[in-house]
């Protein structure tokens, strides 16, 4: 394995030293970076052009420029020396410059692909295992949608409908009986689709789920939730213990009491700490909200331990994930219990439109937080949107291919249950294609999704990348190439080592 790593390290060197020579070489014959000085009426024009000329040495051949480029760059990878990625036009540090884009970047591109991936392989996997009905039919046709659309039209739309007018909406949130009616429709139709099952039971489901939605509406307008929204602490328990349940149907079965007991427990610490530690989510720190996530893993094992009976490492799998969620819904109660103060504090316009946070916006940790998600709100859907669409149908493709193997009928044939031939055996072996478009979205990623952040104002890589080619300043550029590049070739190798997990036939050699 290391071996195999420091092999593709050495390749990779080369690979990116020949890429930097040469888009260094295409920036700086793009165009004239003393352009926009030659039009300067001021009487110090002389000096700002050979001060620009002495700060991007345009004075030396590009062979001799990109060789002090490398010098500096080089300093990156030994301890001790600096990291030098020269400056702009302007005078600014590049490093200064590509770190404030990339933590922009990394807050809209990796909550999208991180969504889309969890959301579109499991309905990829779903849509798999119902090939051709209604559900599959439904998902196929919303995935061409999604995936043709270009994204800056979509990226209008929402800022039109869910950002302008849904903000003017909820100065007086009504509910007319049309809309009620279709939205309940519209649910019923949904969860028809993912049950699935004889006309009869879809019918039955239909039902319910449109009356559920309807009376679910009028309730939640007769308390005014839209204007204070929380879940409370009734819903967060109902919630969790239904996580619970969910949790141990997948991990187990609920067959397996020993795991559902786990999980219940679980649950019910969670629900118990919310009021327990109301003092400290009052107004938390992150640092506290994370050491309060990692508690749950070793609390999760204990009551694994403690119930799991026979399947004690089931339990703790379940107890853990059973307990991240509960807390999941604790956080989200306790932000949604801040929504109508952030309104206040921002003149009812709720979804921002522009931006990656709002100006010298101060409040208590809930409110600031609260901040950040509705200004990643548009742009993380305009992204998740397509990349939702690429992992849905290629997980569909892949879990149809390996549900037909031979291994999987021998699973079956063996009594195990449908459950544990789909999650053990066909899912495993479907992740291996599936991840190598992971690494090379990650990868891709951190470069920055140039039309999206254009579209709603965010300053990040793509902006970044989008400026210096327009004023013909190699380094930013640079800077941007070189951090791409790098997390695109480490997320590909990442991608070879996890084949050899899933997989034990493959081998690092």
């Amino acid at each position: 394995m290391i071996v195999y790593i420091v092999r593709r390290l050495v390749v990779s060197f080369f690979i990116l030293l020949g890429a930097t020579a040469l888009v260094f070489w295409l920036v700086a014959i793009s165009g004239d970076p003393l352009e926009d000085l030659y039009a300067d009426q001021s009487p110090n024009k002389e000096d700002k052009i050979a001060e620009r000329t002495r700060r991007m040495h345009l004075d030396q051949p590009i062979p001799q420029r990109y060789l002090t480029w490398l010098a500096g760059v080089a300093k990156c990878v030994v301890p001790g020396q600096g990291c030098d990625l020269g400056t702009n036009q302007t005078g600014q540090d590049v490093k200064v410059l590509l770190g404030n884009a990339a933590g922009a970047t990394l807050r809209l591109v990796l909550v999208a692909v991180v969504v889309a991936i969890v959301i579109g392989v499991t309905v990829g996997i779903v849509s798999a295992l119902r090939q051709y009905s209604g559900f599959d039919y439904t998902i196929t046709f919303a995935a061409f949608l999604f995936f043709s659309l270009p994204v800056f039209w979509v990226a209008v739309l929402l800022k039109q409908y869910l950002a302008i007018e849904f903000n003017d909406w909820l100065a007086d949130p009504r509910i007319g009986p049309v809309p009620m009616i279709a939205l309940g429709l519209l649910s019923g139709l949904t969860w028809s689709a993912v049950i699935g099952g004889e006309r009869r039971r879809r019918l039955t489901v239909f039902g319910v789920a449109c009356a559920v939605t309807v009376l679910l509406l009028l309730y939640l307008l007769a308390v005014d939730w839209f204007t204070y929204p929380a879940l409370g602490p009734g819903l967060v328990t109902v919630f969790a213990l239904g996580t619970a349940v969910g949790v141990t149907e997948l991990v187990s079965g609920l067959h397996r009491r020993g795991v559902l007991h786990a999980s219940l427990a679980a649950a019910g610490v969670g629900i118990i700490a919310q009021f327990v530690l109301a003092g400290v989510l009052e107004d938390p720190s992150w640092p506290v909200v994370l050491l309060l996530a990692a508690s749950t893993v070793p609390i999760g094992i204990g009551l694994g331990m403690v119930f799991g009976q026979l399947d004690k490492p089931q339990a703790a799998r379940a107890a853990v994930l059973t307990g991240l969620l509960t807390g999941t819904l604790v956080f989200t109660d306790r932000a949604l219990s801040a929504v109508h103060g952030y309104s206040q504090r921002v003149n009812g316009r709720i979804v921002a439109t522009i931006g990656s946070d709002t100006p010298n916006f101060t409040g208590d940790f809930w409110q600031r937080f609260i901040d950040t998600v509705t200004h990643l709100a548009l742009p993380t859907l305009a992204i998740m949107l397509i990349s939702f669409a690429t992992y849905a149908r290629f997980t569909r493709a892949t879990m149809l291919e390996v549900m037909s193997q031979d291994y999987v009928r021998t699973a079956r044939a063996k009594g195990l249950t449908e459950r544990t031939v789909v999650m053990r055996h066909a899912f495993r072996n479907a992740l291996i294609p599936v991840t190598t478009l992971m690494a090379i979205d990650f990868g891709g990623v951190i470069g920055g999704a140039v039309i999206t952040e254009n579209v709603f104002g965010w300053e990040g890589m793509g902006t970044l990348f989008i400026n210096g080619l327009e004023r013909s300043d190699p380094n930013p550029v640079m800077g941007f190439f070189v951090l791409t590049a790098t997390s695109i070739v480490i997320f590909n190798m990442l991608a070879d080592i996890a084949y050899a997990y899933l997989d034990p036939r493959i081998r690092m050699s």
